[in-house]
């Protein structure tokens, strides 16, 4: 069985990394391939093929469900069902809907903003909306989250907001037994009003039904610096420790009641089994509470049948279970984090000798997995947090014993009687008060969380290979050598530009701006995108990831053109993020609690054989965008200049005060392409060879400009739109310019394609 499936997880594995899906008669071709390998009884190339065919089956299902070009855009009445819990923030409220009919033919699930919506939106509700849809689309970066990957892993075909000239109107809504979606809303409503007050609501919804919509990104950012994030979702460790509970309370009462029709362990084994699946279900079935469910299936029908079974073999069932059931769950962090993490506890404790002490052994295995996991975590989020192991120490216990077991008995009561269920939640209230006083006092610590260069795939397996062995038992000659093998994952660094060359990345932050400039021994970033709510922060969701990514400790200078959103609303989660040691720009005032000087007309400074030159402003303009930082990089192969969102008027004093100087062979175009920039005598002036221009995917300011791109024609220069390239990254290397764009170069079948051809020689 673990043979079999790992030879399955290999074909689904190669799968998700094709740009795009194989055609038809190569299905054909490996269906054949099949029946000879069954016949001929080569069972792990057999389950191979297998892999391979069930995940572009399962591919092609979904990518036909995708919204159709030709409706994008357009204003579509729909009727369906809300069939997710609605997350709110301050300027909307989303969820996923379920279309049962239509006008159009449209994919069956879609994801759907309202702002302002004139009522409370609850899971189960039936609603007749009109939308204004657009195929699955988002940022793409390296090393950034993938938005498109995750609706993909959802099978959402589609998202869009509700228009508000044509009234929606409320037709009804569904009951507990049709959709457990309902449970989870009704559950979630009565916490919203028993604890209405309470400071733990957020933690409490996502310990009980797994909604952690509640929680701030403040209470995030601590569980991420302490290494306790898995602790406040629901696991495959929430769902064994509930499942745990009711089997020992069952075969204890139906043991004391005489009734020895059915065994008491047979009884307590579908029952706890029962319980286990309502509680995944109650959590949205995620990949972690997939896994755990299909392990305790096996474990409890083990006992049914009074048969024993191999840990490694009841985890390699769990492993084809979930693969067969969702061949894209390969594609989430969770789905590698959790199964390599029992597979970590099973290695360390399956066939060791000894006297057993619950504390050592709940001590020792989460030492086991903080280490073990060390590999993915920097391969995931290029992060890993030092005051793990005593986190979780303390925090384990408190949540896995205490917390969850009252919180869950809250529920039931909280139902049955409303008084009791408060004092549960109290004492509920008051441990995690108490816990979190003290994460928050280790997440202040000096180095609680230390940032390192995603690690190479040779790094990984040597990591791997030193994990085992540090983890083998007590006796294995040479262990000493895990050390040794962990150098290359401690020592990988980022490969950087040779003195005198460059690297410059415009990354792809919706409608708004941001790019990082590196040399040999130094990083500037130019606009940090916008910010919207806590879950649209550009600086954090985009740029603090890719810096990370590239190994960068430090900004060594940070430049703000000017202060529209879209240029500076990710700076403050920058600056805290990562240590900024000068700012430029033209609105000091708004960034004043971080020392930020003006930018002025002369400004210079040359780092690793590159010169860096503010040209502009010099003086106050008619309006803000004339008044951004204009920065030219020179290099000795040729310049470029970053012009944030100047218009006309700046333009035209740039041609006057500078003339040729203006000559660059790299343009990021001013003002996202609008058509009240890139004059004709201003890109007279620059020549550039190669135009990027920083715009969101069908923004509604219509950027570029088709006269602005006709301009761009006239002029000979290849443009770029990060809308429909991704980030694009300029390389200058030993004096050769080379300009790539990541939706080309790394793209896989599931992402957005709408290269438009203009690439750069």
């Amino acid at each position: 069985m673990v043979s079999s499936a790992l030879s399955l997880l290999a074909g689904i594995l190669l799968v998700q990394q094709l740009p795009v899906l194989p055609e038809t008669q190569w299905l054909i071709a490996g269906g054949i391939m099949a029946g000879i390998m069954a016949w001929l009884r080569y069972w792990r190339v057999l389950f191979f093929i297998i892999g391979l065919l069930w995940a572009v089956l399962f591919a092609m299902m979904h990518l036909a469900d995708r919204l159709p070009a030709d409706l994008e855009g357009l204003e579509i009445p729909v009727t369906g069902i809300i069939v997710s819990l609605p997350e709110q923030d301050d300027r909307r409220v989303s969820f996923d809907f379920v279309i049962t009919d239509s006008v159009q033919t449209l994919p069956h699930k879609i994801r759907l903003s309202w702002y302002t919506p004139e009522q409370p939106i609850k899971a189960g509700q039936h609603w007749a909306f009109t939308v204004k849809l657009k195929r699955p689309h988002g940022s793409f970066n390296t090393n950034g989250f993938d938005y498109e990957r995750q609706l993909f892993i959802e099978g959402i075909g589609a998202t869009g907001y509700i228009r508000p000239q044509v009234k929606a109107v409320l037709l009804g809504r569904d009951s507990a037994w049709f959709h457990i979606s309902v449970w989870r809303q009704t559950i979630s409503d009565q916490l919203s009003e028993l604890l209405a007050t309470s400071s733990s609501l957020g933690l409490i919804k996502a310990l009980t039904i797994g909604d952690g919509g509640a929680i701030t990104q403040a209470q995030w950012e601590v569980f991420r610096k302490t290494g306790t994030t898995h602790l406040v979702v629901i696991s495959g460790s929430h769902i064994g420790l509930v499942a745990g509970l009711v089997y020992f309370l069952v075969l204890r009462f139906w043991a004391w009641t005489g009734i020895l029709k059915w065994s008491p362990q047979h009884v307590a084994a579908i029952i706890a089994l029962v319980v286990g699946i309502f509680y995944s279900a109650l959590a949205g079935f995620s990949v972690p509470t997939q896994r755990s469910v299909i392990m305790l299936a096996v474990a409890m029908l083990a006992i049914i049948t009074q048969r024993n079974t191999r840990p490694f073999h009841t985890l390699a069932t769990a492993l084809f279970a979930v693969l067969l059931l969702d061949p894209l769950a390969v594609l989430s962090a969770g789905f590698w984090l959790s199964f390599i993490a029992v597979a970590l506890i099973i290695y360390t404790v399956s066939g060791r000798l000894g006297k057993l002490n619950i504390i050592w052994e709940t001590l020792k295995l989460n030492t086991v997995m903080s280490i073990g996991l060390v590999p993915l975590t920097l391969l995931f989020f290029q992060q890993v947090s030092l005051i793990s192991p005593i986190a979780n120490a303390i925090a384990v216990p408190v949540i896995s014993f205490l917390v969850v077991p009252f919180a869950l008995l809250a529920v039931v009561l909280m139902f049955i009687t409303p008084m009791l269920a408060t004092w549960l939640f109290w004492l509920v209230d008051e441990l995690l008060q108490g816990l979190w006083w003290l994460l928050v006092h280790l997440a202040a610590l000096p180095y609680a969380i230390i940032s390192h260069a995603q690690p190479s795939i040779w790094a990984l397996l040597f990591a791997v290979i030193s994990i085992l062995i540090l983890l083998a038992p007590k006796g294995m000659p040479a262990r000493w050598l895990g050390l040794v093998l962990l150098l290359p994952l401690i020592f990988t660094e980022s490969q950087r530009p040779a003195i005198g060359d460059l690297k410059l990345t415009l990354l792809d932050v919706g409608q708004g701006l941001a790019v990082v400039i590196q040399t040999a021994e130094h990083y500037l970033v130019y606009d940090t995108g916008a910010k919207f709510s806590a879950d649209s922060d550009q600086g954090k969701k985009v740029l603090l990831p890719f810096l990370r990514q590239q190994g960068a400790n430090k900004i060594d200078q940070l430049v703000i053109s000017h202060g529209d959103n879209d240029h500076i609303g990710g700076a403050k989660s920058l600056i805290q993020g990562m240590t900024v040691e000068k700012i430029f720009t033209s609105v000091p005032e708004q960034l004043i609690d971080y020392h930020a000087e003006s930018c002025v007309s002369g400004q210079s400074w040359t780092w690793d054989g590159i010169q860096f030159t503010m040209l502009s402003p010099v003086e106050q303009l008619s309006s803000e965008n004339n008044n951004s930082c204009v920065l030219q990089i020179q290099s000795a192969h040729g310049n470029v200049l970053l012009t944030g969102d100047i218009e006309a008027q700046a333009e035209a004093w740039l041609v006057k005060t500078y003339g040729e100087q203006l000559k660059a062979r790299i343009l990021i175009a001013p003002h996202h392409g609008s058509k009240t920039s890139s004059t004709l005598a201003f890109l007279q002036a620059v020549q550039p060879e190669t135009i990027l221009i920083p715009a969101g995917y069908r923004n509604p300011f219509g950027h570029p400009h088709s006269q602005v791109l006709a301009r761009y024609q006239t002029i000979n220069a290849h443009y770029l739109s990060s809308a429909d390239s991704g980030a694009i990254t300029v390389s200058l290397t030993h004096g050769v310019w080379q300009v790539q764009a990541l939706r080309q170069t790394n793209s896989h079948y599931w992402n957005f394609l709408n290269y438009n051809g203009a690439s750069p020689n």
